[in-house]
């Protein structure tokens, strides 16, 4: 006969389990869209119908003027909480790029963009690390300044991974000229 102890232990580790469970398999929601996010059916990355396009649409809004871009990068350690919203603006940055030669041209940013649309290599565990190394590597082909070459060097330093994605991508973005150009 269980005992109530046993009862509270058997009840604490099913929580536990349905937490955790939920914790690494929910969608990473954009804007608290149902069915954003790069693993999403509906997400239809490139197309004019879909969750993407949705929240394309809003990311460009939101950062349609100067100062919010710059407010972006200023505050990018902490703001947006979701670094789902800072892939998308990377993305959109990236796509524009492609157009308007700002990407890095080949073996550039584009090359991220497709393997973020395709949703298997930032999706796992360690998707922050590959996602920040990706980025990194490719940052001298935007030919930054000496200044934001040395910034983005010292991120190799950095133990937090999140930390150093965040203002790596901020400089990605300054680099490549988002501040003046937008999406």
């Amino acid at each position: 006969m269980p005992t109530r102890l046993s009862i509270l232990t058997t009840n604490l580790i099913l929580s536990v389990l349905i937490y955790m469970t939920q914790a690494f398999s929910s969608p990473k929601l954009i804007y608290n869209i149902p069915g954003s996010g790069w693993t999403s059916p509906q997400w239809n990355w490139g197309y004019a119908v879909g969750t993407g396009h949705d929240c394309a649409r809003i990311c460009r809004q939101q950062y349609a003027t100067r100062a919010a871009r710059v407010a972006l990068l200023q505050n990018i350690a902490t703001k947006p909480e979701n670094f789902e919203e800072i892939k998308l603006v990377l993305a959109l940055a990236w796509q524009k790029g492609r157009w308007d030669g700002t990407d890095g041209g080949q073996g550039g940013y584009g090359q991220v963009l497709e393997a973020l649309a395709a949703a298997n290599r930032y999706e796992s565990s360690n998707n922050l690390q590959l996602f920040f190394l990706d980025m990194q590597e490719r940052f001298h082909l935007l030919k930054p300044s000496v200044d934001l070459q040395k910034k983005m060097n010292a991120l190799s330093e950095m133990e937090n991974v999140e930390v150093a994605a965040r203002q790596c991508s901020a400089l990605v973005l300054e680099a490549m000229g988002f501040v003046e150009t937008g999406l």
